[in-house]
């Protein structure tokens, strides 16, 4: 059965938009197991309170199944991942802003313990490193708030219900994290004089004059590229837009109230452009998905979040990264926008975002990550073995596809004669370094499928990420019948002037032009303005 086939029946036009949208976000969610999940990282052989509530490790979709010792090491597997130099194939559908908005949305949830110096032997990462996760499980806009009160605290400038910020070059940004000498700004060192809030992964990489561009931000990967940075800044931005609006609105609030209900209102703006922005963009779909909290109400699959070990690893699109971006102009190196913002300063946030849009992604799958992934993609393949995943056909089978006999079935066919023909390249390579389909690694499976007609992802990972971005996103306690179902309530939690807000937002860009009044017609988007549905 092919992805497509998931949304098939549906019944067309006649049961009008929201009702297809309830339908087939049941349908999709309906496609595996959903929470409680009985297993997690902690322990594999057996169900346990501890491995039910221990939500420092990540919960399992399927119980752990020791992997085979001979199965090829993640160093052989790497040439299946590397794209030849300068020949990464474009992805049709997207541009860059998706990637972008799709690393920024992640990394607030789907978070593997790491550490810039670990703790263990040496200084390296433990096993037991790669079964454990800091996130708090939510969509909360943790990367622009924080994971923690502590964090949220010291990002907050405690007047007007406003978030801290400086202003470079006449446009708002967030405060430095360090001077230009590297030191960190003394606003977020505690008594014991560490940071209160997250340090950039990856700190020990960055250059010099990268390090000084680097902001105090939620998550300790929003440094990570320009193209993730620029994302946070538009909500920090919007954040205080509506603080500000809001305490026009309400003189007499002080800045902790002013400040919560910001952070209501931007919190479900996020889950909003999630869904009618992001999940659409992923989408096979010939019609759209809508946000309609009340579907989730009295849905059996209405369970708090917890994220599991295989939603972190297929979300791992590093493919979809292109080795270079033509940015005013000039060709710039991927490498060259990790942990340095410079571009995002000297370009603005709204020639960022047009930057970003006009740059194709990468088509994802194997044989297209650029060079510098080679280290991450090990690393993906090491923590699939080091948390006993089960194989990719395991998978295909728990989310009613059938399994595959062959490693032509897991590539596909093409009508293109080079399509063709590099796919059976593949099959083959598969074929000599596992032997048997049934041993293929779930996550090597996930970038071997071609991808979908009409979706920048391949089947398998479609189904998984729609099963749950629908389950996770839309179950927020912000949209419970309770506050959103309450017209009452609704209003204390968000004010008249933030439900109007809300109502308005559908994608980034009605945000940015929110907060940059003269972006005219610039096209922002994730989907390339030349892609048509076939």
């Amino acid at each position: 059965m092919a992805f497509s086939d998931i949304l098939a029946g549906i019944g067309g036009f006649l049961l009008g938009k929201a009702k297809m949208s309830e339908i087939a976000t049941n349908r999709l969610i309906g496609r595996g197991r959903t929470r409680p999940h009985p297993w997690s990282t902690r322990f594999d052989d057996y169900v346990c309170w501890s491995g039910l509530t221990d939500r420092s490790y990540f919960a399992r979709l399927l119980p752990a199944v020791s992997a085979k010792p001979t199965l090829p090491s993640p160093a052989a597997l790497w040439p299946l991942f590397a794209a030849k130099p300068g020949q990464q194939v474009e992805c049709p559908k997207s541009t860059c802003l998706f990637h972008a908005f799709a690393q920024y949305l992640t990394d607030g949830f789907l978070r593997t313990r790491q550490f810039n110096t670990p703790p263990g032997p040496g200084g390296r990462a433990q096993p037991e490193d790669r079964k454990r996760t800091t996130s708090n499980h939510e969509i909360d806009l943790s990367t622009l708030y924080g994971r923690t009160e502590d964090q949220t605290l010291a990002l907050r400038s405690m007047s007007g219900g406003k978030l801290l910020s400086q202003t470079i070059n006449g446009e708002e940004f967030p405060l430095f994290l360090y001077d230009s000498i590297g030191r960190p700004d003394p606003k977020f060192l505690g008594p014991d004089g560490f940071l209160t809030i997250d340090e950039p992964l990856g700190i020990n990489t960055a250059t010099p004059a990268g390090l000084s561009t680097l902001f105090a931000v939620g998550g300790d990967r929003v440094n990570s590229s320009v193209h993730v940075c620029a994302i946070n800044t538009l909500f920090l931005r919007e954040h205080n837009r509506v603080a500000g609006e809001l305490a026009k609105k309400h003189p007499t609030w002080n800045d902790e109230r002013l400040f919560q209900i910001a952070r209501n209102i931007l919190i479900v703006m996020f889950i909003q452009i999630v869904v009618l922005e992001y999940v659409n963009h992923i989408s096979s779909a010939p019609f759209r998905f809508l946000v309609d909290p009340t579907m989730v109400w009295k849905a059996d699959w209405n369970r708090p979040n917890w994220m599991t070990i295989e939603f972190t690893l297929l979300y791992r699109w590093h493919s979809l990264v292109q080795e270079t971006m033509v940015w005013g102009g000039k060709t710039e190196k991927a490498p060259d926008m990790l942990l340095n913002n410079e571009l995002l300063l000297t370009s603005g946030l709204a020639g960022t975002f047009v930057e970003l849009s006009a740059n194709h992604a990468a088509r994802m799958g194997l044989g297209n990550f650029a060079f510098f992934f080679a280290d991450a993609e090990q690393k993906g393949i090491q923590q699939g073995r080091d948390n006993n995943l089960q194989s990719y056909n395991a998978y295909r089978n728990a989310m009613g596809f059938s399994r595959a006999k062959s490693f032509t079935d897991v590539v596909g066919k093409s009508k293109d004669p080079t399509e063709q023909a590099r796919r059976a390249a593949l099959a083959a390579q598969l074929q000599q370094l596992y032997g048997n389909v049934d041993d293929l690694d779930f996550y090597v499976g996930l970038f071997a499928e071609p991808c979908e007609a009409n979706s920048p992802l391949p089947e398998l990972a479609l189904a998984m990420v729609a099963m749950d971005a629908f389950s996770q996103a839309l179950p927020n306690p912000l949209l419970s019948e309770h506050i959103w179902g309450d017209e009452t309530v609704k209003e204390l939690t968000f004010t008249r002037e933030g439900i109007d807000l809300l109502a308005e937002t559908n994608c980034l860009r009605d945000v940015l032009a929110r907060v940059m009044p003269n972006l005219g017609n610039a096209f922002i988007g994730m989907t390339r303005p030349d892609w048509k549905h076939g």
